[in-house]
C-alpha cells in the first residue's frame, strides 16, 4: 500500500498519521517499524538478562562472593530496569520512535562491554560489577519507551497481535543469552579478544572456557540495530511534555492495571533473572547440604543424587513465557483481554501452590532430592507458562481501556514498575525465603483475580476489555 498525504512524512516525523483510517494507514511502515524495534527489544533484554547468564557462574571463575551478594547482584538489573522505565515511558511523544529507539540500541554497548572484560579476570571489586549490572537495567528500560511508541502505528484491532509479538519476540532475548552463553563459551575461535579462562564445577575436571565470547558476541548486532533505526524508522506526531503524561495517574484504571502487570510481568522477570540461581542454591552446588567443598574436589554429600547444571534448565522457563506471550496475542484480540488475564491469574495460583513443596530439598535421599527437583522445575515452567499468557492479555487490555495518548503512557509505567521484579524477587527471597516469597505471591495473584473479574471480566463490567 502506498502512503496516502496523510502519511506523508516531513524528514523524520510523519505530517500526520491515523492507524483507524483504513485508507491512509501505511501498513508497510507500521510493520516494518514492528520488526526493526522488536530486534532491538531483543537485544536490550539480551543485555538486560545477561548479567542472570555470568552470574551465577562468577565464584566458579575465581570470584568468592557469598549467596547474599549474588542474589543482590542478580537483583540489580531489576532496580535499574524500573527505574529506567520511569525516564524511558516519557520519551516517545518527545523524541519520536526514530532517535529513541536508534540511540538506547547504542547504550546497550556500555554494560555488555563491562561484563565481556570483567569475566575474563576474577578481581573487578564488588561494587564495580554491581555498577555493570545497574547499567544493564537500560536494556529493560527500553521497553518502556519501545511499545508505546510501536503502539501509535497500529489501529486497536491489530494492537494486541503487534504489542504481544514485539513484547513476546524481545522477551525471547532472555532466552537467547542464557541457553546460547554455555555453548558461546567453549568456543575458542571467537575469542577474538582476550584469553581463557578456567571454570571450577562441583564433581567435575576444571574446565577452559571464553566467557567473554558471552557479551561480546551481542555488540556488532547492537550497532547494526541502531544503524537500521536510524536509517528507516520514522516517527508519530503524538506530543505531549512530561506534565501531560502524568494525567494517567488520575485514573483508577491506571493502578488497577499495574497491579495486574505485577503479577504478570513482574513474575516473568524475577524467575527469569534468580531462576538460576534459586535452582543452585536448593538442587545444585550452591546447597550445602547437598554438596560440600567447591571445585573438582567437591563432594556430593547424597549418594546417587545427579547434580543438575543450572545452564541447562534456566533458558526453558523465558522460552515458554515468551512463546505464550506472542502465541496467545491474536486469541486476545478476537476474545478480548479480560477473559486471558483471569485465566493468568488462576493457572498462577495452581501453579505456585505445585511449586512450593520443591522449594524444600529432602536431602534423605536421591530418590527424594530428584522428586524435589522435578516437582520445582515443571512447577516453574508452569508459573512462565501463566505469566506469559498473562503478558499478552494485559498489553491487549490497555489500549482498549485508555485513549490513545493515555494508553502509551499506560503501557510504559505499567511496564517500569512490573520490571522491578527482578529486584523484588531476589530480595524478597533472601529476605523471607523461598517459601513465604512465594506464599505472597499467591495472595497478590488472588488479589488481581478479584480486580480483573469485578472490574474487567464480569457481564457487565465497568471496563471491559
Amino acid at each position: 500500500m502506498n502512503a496516502s498525504p496523510r502519511a506523508q512524512s516531513d524528514g523524520e516525523w510523519l505530517t500526520s498519521w491515523d492507524p483507524e483510517d483504513e485508507q491512509s494507514w501505511d501498513s508497510a511502515l507500521a510493520w516494518r517499524t514492528l520488526w526493526i524495534t522488536t530486534f532491538c527489544l531483543t537485544l536490550g533484554f539480551v543485555a538486560w538478562f545477561l548479567p542472570s547468564a555470568i552470574i551465577p557462574k562468577l565464584n566458579s571463575l575465581g570470584y568468592t562472593f557469598s549467596q547474599s551478594q549474588l542474589y543482590w547482584m542478580a537483583a540489580m538489573p531489576g532496580l535499574a530496569a524500573g527505574l529506567m522505565r520511569l525516564i524511558w515511558m516519557v520519551l516517545p511523544p518527545m523524541l519520536g520512535t526514530r532517535k529513541m529507539v536508534s540511540l538506547s540500541t547504542l547504550l546497550l554497548l556500555a554494560s555488555t562491554l563491562g561484563w565481556g572484560v570483567r569475566v575474563q579476570e576474577p578481581s573487578a571489586p564488588y561494587w564495580e560489577l554491581m555498577t555493570l549490572a545497574f547499567l544493564a537495567g537500560i536494556g529493560g528500560g527500553v521497553f518502556s519507551g519501545f511499545m508505546p511508541s510501536t503502539s501509535y502505528f497500529f489501529p486497536k484491532r491489530l494492537q494486541g497481535t503487534a504489542l504481544g509479538l514485539q513484547a513476546g519476540l524481545g522477551n525471547l532475548g532472555v532466552s537467547l543469552v542464557q541457553l546460547l552463553t554455555p555453548y558461546l563459551i567453549g568456543m575458542s575461535f571467537l575469542a577474538v579478544v582476550g584469553g581463557s579462562q578456567v571454570m571450577t564445577t562441583a564433581g567435575q575436571p576444571d574446565r577452559q572456557v571464553y566467557y567473554q565470547n558471552a557479551a561480546f558476541i551481542w555488540m556488532p548486532l547492537m550497532v547494526i540495530g541502531s544503524v537500521m533505526a536510524w536509517t528507516m524508522l520514522k516517527s508519530v506526531p503524538i506530543k505531549a511534555n512530561i506534565k501531560q503524561q502524568f494525567d494517567i495517574f488520575g485514573n483508577v484504571d491506571t493502578w488497577y492495571m499495574t497491579l495486574l502487570y505485577i503479577m504478570t510481568f513482574g513474575t516473568f522477570a524475577g524467575l527469569s533473572a534468580q531462576f538460576g540461581l534459586l535452582m543452585s542454591n536448593l538442587y545444585g552446588a550452591g546447597n550445602p547440604d547437598i554438596v560440600q567443598g567447591a571445585g573438582a574436589t567437591a563432594t556430593v554429600l547424597v549418594a546417587g543424587y545427579d547434580l543438575p547444571d543450572p545452564v541447562r534448565f534456566v533458558f526453558l522457563g523465558p522460552l515458554i513465557g515468551a512463546i505464550a506471550r506472542f502465541a496467545f496475542s491474536p486469541l486476545t484480540d478476537r476474545m478480548g483481554g479480560a477473559v486471558w488475564t483471569l485465566i493468568s491469574g488462576i493457572g498462577l495460583v495452581a501453579a505456585i501452590a505445585y511449586t512450593i513443596p520443591g522449594l524444600t530439598p529432602d536431602t534423605s535421599s536421591a530418590e527424594a532430592l530428584q522428586g524435589g527437583f522435578n516437582q520445582f522445575l515443571w512447577g516453574m515452567l508452569a508459573i512462565f507458562l501463566f505469566s506469559g499468557i498473562g503478558n499478552a492479555s494485559t498489553f491487549k487490555q490497555m489500549p482498549m481501556i485508555f485513549e490513545k495518548r493515555q494508553a502509551g503512557g499506560v503501557i510504559g509505567w505499567t511496564a517500569a514498575i512490573a520490571a522491578f521484579g527482578p529486584f523484588f524477587f531476589g530480595v524478597g527471597v533472601t529476605t523471607f525465603g523461598a517459601v513465604v516469597f512465594y506464599s505472597i505471591g499467591i495472595a497478590w495473584a488472588l488479589m488481581c483475580i478479584a480486580i480483573t473479574w469485578l472490574r474487567y471480566a464480569r457481564p457487565g463490567a465497568p471496563k471491559p476489555g
